[in-house]
């Protein structure tokens, strides 16, 4: 049908079906739909065919909401309602609903025309415009990456009775067992260990009868139920699937955050604390690195650009990181970010016993990290404004402003 279909959900072919039909007729289509074809990977594998195969216009949309059910334990699903004409017979103003959250009433605005990121998109060159997916950062920033897979069946992760029941009968091993965080964790606050055999040498592992007994474990799981790619991570148990073991503080983006928080909770961790694959791990971080990924432009480019799981955000380096139009810095720029970066964790640390998730709630967030954040705001803001733009970014940017404007 000319869609990237292998990344395709199931209701983006009910489109592309009635892309085929209104070619043939005047017919103008709506649907109910899941939120995801209007996010992320989605957005990419599907809209360019609807857009130039089938010559579809958007005509009416309402952003996404929360759709009830009748059924016996009421499932609620995060759907948006698109309807698409044939262009050159779409209504020359196109309504669009929006909602301050899942369950609240729309507000309506009008537009020319419209984004398939649900946005204006009357600012764009190409209205069209979709981001695909990136490998590598298009500003040349540092890599970011996922955090450490262990494929391990849970054998070698602790909560702290489990630690601390293992490190009774196996004391030894307490070298090898390190803080694992992954999104929760972080956010939260709550402790968790992995057992790391990697750092051991063979004779000390044969002197640890009980980290033998989990190198085992691991391997019968990887053999017997973890599939493919278990089978083929077997003969060597003491390895994870995914290693990222920092040597120095590094900054780590949750993966998933809710949609609640006025921004994203990023922040700097130091070894020996191990990240999760649920963490995105940027190891080569500056400070005015740290001040732009939790700037209101960057949730605004995550808002509108990455997936979502349910109403959550979800950040994608391929989508998300990888896509994002970096403003140029010189030296100048970036000591007054490094000084703004450090204002806000300066900010957060006048509060040591308060979680991410306390610090970024918006009925707990303290004034002085709110303040500190919106000065910060303020100046990458500025940075955006006017500026050259570099050819492989243009679009990038394009879309960063209406999303801003949305």
């Amino acid at each position: 049908m000319g869609a990237k279909g292998s990344r395709l959900d199931y209701v983006a072919y009910w489109f592309l079906k009635a892309g085929e039909y209104v070619q043939k007729s005047a017919a103008e289509i709506a649907f109910v739909s899941t939120n995801s074809i209007t996010q992320g990977e989605q957005v990419e594998a599907l809209w360019p065919a609807l857009f130039d195969k089938y010559a579809l216009e958007i005509s009416f949309a309402h952003r996404t909401f929360a759709w009830g059910s009748d059924a016996r334990g009421k499932a609620h699903v995060h759907v948006v309602i698109i309807g698409l004409s044939r262009r050159g017979s779409e209504p020359t103003v196109k309504r669009l609903f929006s909602y301050t959250g899942p369950n609240e009433e729309p507000h309506e605005t009008a537009h020319s025309v419209l984004s398939p990121y649900l946005i204006d998109a009357s600012g764009l060159a190409d209205p069209h415009l979709v981001v695909a997916r990136a490998r590598n950062s298009l500003c040349e920033m540092p890599s970011l990456r996922v955090g450490s897979k262990p494929v391990d069946g849970g054998h070698y992760i602790f909560d702290e009775h489990e630690r601390e029941a293992f490190l009774k009968r196996e004391p030894n091993a307490c070298s090898a067992l390190k803080p694992f965080l992954g999104a929760r964790e972080f956010i939260n606050g709550v402790s968790r260990w992995i057992l790391y055999p990697g750092g051991l040498g063979p004779q000390e592992i044969r002197g640890l009868p009980a980290v033998q007994e989990r190198i085992a474990a691991v391997r019968k799981f990887r053999r017997e139920e973890a599939g493919a790619l278990g089978q083929s991570l077997a003969d060597v148990p003491t390895q994870f699937h995914v290693t990222v073991v920092p040597d120095k503080p590094y900054l780590a983006i949750s993966e998933v955050s809710s949609e609640r928080r006025h921004y994203v909770p990023i922040g700097y961790l130091e070894p020996p604390v191990i990240p999760s694959n649920k963490l995105l791990v940027l190891l080569e971080a500056e400070r005015h690195h740290f001040s732009i990924l939790t700037s209101a432009m960057h949730v605004a480019w995550l808002r509108e650009i990455g997936g979502r799981l349910k109403s959550d955000f979800q950040y994608s380096p391929g989508i998300v990181y990888n896509t994002f139009p970096w403003p140029d810095l010189d030296d100048k720029a970036k000591a007054k970010l490094d000084a703004l970066g450090q204002a806000i964790l300066d900010a957060r640390a006048a509060f040591p016993d308060a979680t991410l998730a306390d610090l970024y709630d918006p009925d707990t967030m303290p004034p002085a990290l709110r303040k500190a954040h919106r000065e910060n705001d303020r100046a990458v803001d500025r940075l955006y404004r006017g500026g050259k733009r570099s050819a492989l970014t243009a679009s990038a940017w394009s879309i960063s402003s209406c999303c801003m404007r949305g």
